[in-house]
């Protein structure tokens, strides 16, 4: 089984739990979300099925595709080209912050909620899950090949190192994708 399909059946964006902490964060920053949007919080991951790397080209990185289709289909009505502004496609596709770099976008607002999202998963849950998928150990690589944090460290302390940034990059809407700045 690929990592991107066990990170959506038991590992970190399980596929019930991560979409409702991403709801807390959407509450915590916007209010409650209207139906549509509460939709793309639940689908905004889906495209990690049958994924065998969370952030490679052509495959991870491509995730927030398969949601902005859905959405484009289902709750835009299929008019117009997907990810126009203000669109519920939109907010799927530039949930993630490469993504909107790639198109010249803005992050949605999916994207910060996603991002708070790591302050109501327990660390302990969040570590599990991570382990028992294997994209902790994806994780861990890349933010020491970009001289963020040694792999040699914890996965504890990895985590409170990630825990912290997504945190602080939530708040302050911080555009730059992963391990581009602090």
């Amino acid at each position: 089984m690929k990592v991107g399909t066990k990170s959506l059946l038991f590992g970190v964006h399980q596929f019930i739990w991560h979409p409702f902490t991403v709801l807390l964060g959407w509450i915590e920053i916007y209010g409650l979300p209207n139906w549509k949007e509460l939709v793309c919080i639940f689908i905004h991951d889906w495209g990690y099925w049958g994924c065998s790397n969370m952030d490679g080209v052509g495959e991870g990185s491509d995730h927030p595709f398969l949601a902005a289709r859905l959405a484009y289909k289902y709750l835009d009505g299929g008019v117009g080209w997907m990810a126009r502004d203000n669109s519920y496609s939109a907010l799927c596709l530039y949930h993630s912050r490469g993504t909107a770099k790639g198109y010249k976008a803005e992050p949605s607002k999916l994207c910060w909620a996603d991002k708070l999202s790591i302050k109501y998963d327990p660390w302990f849950f969040y570590l599990l899950r991570a382990t028992l998928s294997g994209e902790i150990k994806e994780y861990r690589k890349r933010a020491d090949e970009f001289g963020e944090i040694k792999y040699d460290k914890t996965n504890i302390e990895w985590y409170w190192w990630s825990h912290d940034r997504m945190i602080r990059k939530a708040y302050n809407h911080d555009t730059t994708p992963p391990y581009e700045g602090h």
